[in-house]
């Protein structure tokens, strides 16, 4: 562990969901392979399109609406839509096609293998302060088996938009009923958990198993409070 700035007395914890919960990346892996195959079954057509190709896509969705960016089931489902009207569905038959689509994608999204170390760490420290998760991502906290350790989960568009934007920070707050500066977020990420968290008044962990040093990282651009190398270390910055 690593202290950076000084930490005033921690009434609360927010928590980042992907890559800092558990491990994301393969289960975006899975998703995007999986999914590819069920769109080239169920819509052999999408086969003309590669992976760099669905990617070109995504980008241009998202240059053309960046508001997309805040909510990511909302992108993909933009995308196969949009893909589909391409290779010459009509929209009605497009809307259908990538609601059955993303249905598959919400199953394939929630195939998250928990560390029983989180269980353990999120089971302590929700007996000691309240728990509340902000996450950009789309995963269902219920149905990967984290919902009960919280008090509330917002998720970046249906609860507003993504961090580091305002919303989710200030939406735990209210919910809390605490200052933000009483409140400890815990994120993986250097600039939508860090930045976003002490930009939002709150105080920041960042929770950095990557084996990186502060000075490594490019895109940590604002020192959190304090670093963890695991989950553990944050049972230590509770007052007994």
């Amino acid at each position: 562990m690593l202290v950076y700035r000084n930490l005033l007395p921690i009434q609360a914890m927010t928590f980042d969901l992907d890559d800092t919960l558990y491990d994301n990346r393969p289960v975006i892996r899975h998703l995007d392979e999986q999914i590819t195959l069920w769109l080239h079954k169920n819509h052999p057509v999408t086969a003309k399109y590669d992976a760099r190709q669905w990617y070109e896509l995504k980008m241009k969705l998202l240059y053309q609406n960046g508001d997309l960016r805040h909510d990511v089931s909302l992108w993909r489902f933009t995308q196969i839509k949009q893909g589909l009207i391409d290779f010459g569905y009509s929209e009605s038959a497009a809307d259908a096609a990538a609601s059955d689509a993303m249905v598959e994608v919400n199953y394939l999204r929630n195939l998250v293998d928990v560390p029983q170390e989180t269980h353990r760490v999120l089971s302590l420290l929700s007996q000691k302060i309240p728990l509340v998760a902000i996450t950009n991502g789309n995963v269902n906290a219920e149905k990967i088996g984290l919902k009960h350790y919280f008090q509330q989960v917002f998720c970046a568009g249906p609860d507003g938009r993504s961090k580091p934007d305002a919303d989710l920070f200030n939406k735990a707050s209210l919910y809390l009923g605490l200052p933000p500066c009483s409140i400890l977020h815990i994120g993986d990420h250097p600039v939508t958990d860090v930045f976003g968290a002490i930009n939002n008044g709150f105080q920041a962990c960042w929770f950095n198993d990557r084996g990186i040093t502060a000075m490594q990282s490019n895109r940590l651009h604002t020192l959190p409070h304090v670093e963890v190398h695991h989950l553990g270390q944050l049972i230590n910055l509770l007052k007994p």
